[in-house]
């Protein structure tokens, strides 16, 4: 786990409590548009937690709502312990400091070389000097086998080390959650499973708790602990992979059936 740079200004706390983040009977409009209606589910501290659902379902919407970049209608976001919902910007920020984002397309700036990329963050949030960023983003790249691309564009990677260099960047200030914006889109089916193994290794080695919304259900059950589907604004399954290949839900059993990979063959492959 990180060495909590910023934690003196954060409240206390409780490490052992399993729920990082409980969202409780979130609803949240866009005119007459109801988009998430009453969702309810638990995102686990140290676990892989999947958001899973078609397009269209909300999951923008819910992640907007998790971060705080939009206020929910109603409902609490409680993240360890503290309701986010009715906070001020000031103390919004301070919240926010415990959250990474690896954006989808990974949404590196192509006007920078791999380096200034990942610094770009505590250049612009920390008053660390040179020496110290530089020792702080060769140690995220060195961790993340890709330190060699230090100079390189963005333009000269292929779009594994894109991801690789976009989840250093997520990780320079040292958050404790790191949220993944549909990590796999646009990706070959081969570079998508080798961001998938990415995801699990960097919860592995950095001890962070995982959000990754998706829509692909063959990555969901290679890297989630934990799966969440949400269907027309509300959560209609949640547990492990296995509870929900064992689903009696209909619009869950309907998601499997429709989905691209048959939910036998998700569990062969997976080994749960």
């Amino acid at each position: 786990m990180f060495s909590g740079r910023k934690a003196a200004k954060a409240q206390q706390v409780d490490l052992d409590d399993p729920v990082h983040i409980g969202i409780r009977n979130i609803h949240k409009s866009y005119g007459d548009h109801h988009v998430l209606q009453g969702v309810t589910f638990d995102i686990i501290r140290g676990k892989c937690n999947v958001i899973i659902g078609a397009s269209g379902s909300g999951k923008t919407v819910l992640m907007r709502q998790i971060i705080r970049l939009d206020k929910p209608d109603e409902g609490q976001i409680l993240v360890d312990g503290q309701d986010i919902v009715p906070l001020g910007e000031v103390e919004l920020g301070v919240v926010r400091q415990k959250f990474g984002m690896v954006f989808q397309m990974s949404a590196l700036f192509d006007s920078m070389n791999v380096f200034d990329n990942v610094a770009f963050l505590l250049r612009e949030h920390t008053r660390l000097g040179g020496k110290e960023i530089r020792e702080r983003v060769m140690d995220r790249l060195r961790s993340l086998g890709v330190e060699r691309a230090s100079q390189k564009m963005p333009s000269e990677l292929s779009g594994g080390m894109k991801k690789r260099v976009a989840v250093a960047r997520a990780l320079v200030l040292e958050p404790q959650i790191l949220i993944y914006d549909e990590p796999t889109t646009g990706l070959d089916p081969i570079t998508a499973r080798t961001v998938d193994e990415l995801v699990t290794e960097t919860q592995a080695k950095f001890g962070v708790t995982s959000i990754v919304i998706s829509h692909d259900m063959a990555s969901v059950f290679q890297i989630a602990d934990l799966v969440n589907y949400l269907y027309k604004g509300r959560i209609e399954a949640s547990g492990t992979p296995a509870d929900i290949l064992a689903t009696t839900n209909e619009a869950t059993l309907d998601f499997l059936e429709a989905s691209a990979v048959g939910a036998q063959a998700v569990l062969d492959k997976s080994g749960r």
